[in-house]
């Protein structure tokens, strides 16, 4: 199966068309022999130092530093001193937006998804590809509009109404899909 970087031109502007497109495509976690599949299905946008929600709205810092790459990396930061959360860096370099990936089928919320696939800081910087251990893979689920739900992120009342209420956090329910679609996924 073709990894999904190969596909799409991460390093290209056009954050929410990015993210919207992670829906359906396949988190690929492999360690050693083993290899586990999950796919995606809760996704947020996070794009530029004017989002008052993301990391770099404080322009560059040692934190958002990764941000500020070339896209096709990892971001994984440490929440609240508890949680990795995996973000997938994407833009040209010097346009520091991200895509936090909140869940995949079978476990929401971006702390349970890192535990559940082992996923730590070890990762931030990585390229996103299946020899550092972490890629995506379309495997040719196409998830239709009339299925994905736009709501507000969660968690960044911090930042304002404005920016708290931008249509930023994808989701949709993967039993929505024909069985032949969710057929792909393998643990």
């Amino acid at each position: 199966m073709p990894e999904f970087d190969e596909m799409l031109n991460w390093s290209r502007r056009g954050t929410l068309r990015h993210t919207r497109n992670l829906l359906g495509k396949y988190l690929v976690r492999a360690d050693g022999d083993r290899s586990e599949a999950w796919m995606i299905t809760e996704v947020e946008a996070y794009d530029g130092e004017r989002d008052l929600a993301c990391h770099a709205r404080f322009g560059r810092t040692a934190r958002s530093e990764m941000l500020y790459r070339s896209g096709g990396i990892w971001y994984v930061y440490l929440c609240y001193g508890v949680h990795e959360m995996l973000n997938l860096v994407v833009g040209p370099a010097d346009w520091p937006a991200a895509i936090l990936i909140r869940g995949v089928d079978g476990i929401v919320g971006p702390g349970r998804l890192t535990k559940a696939l082992r996923i730590d800081r070890r990762l931030n910087g990585q390229p996103v590809a299946r020899d550092t251990g972490l890629s995506v893979e379309d495997r040719g689920v196409c998830v239709p509009a009339r299925l994905i739900k736009r709501t507000p992120r969660i968690g960044i009342d911090y930042a304002g109404e404005f920016w708290a209420g931008k249509l930023w956090r994808f989701t949709f329910d993967p039993r929505a899909l024909p069985r032949s679609s969710r057929s792909h996924h393998s643990r």
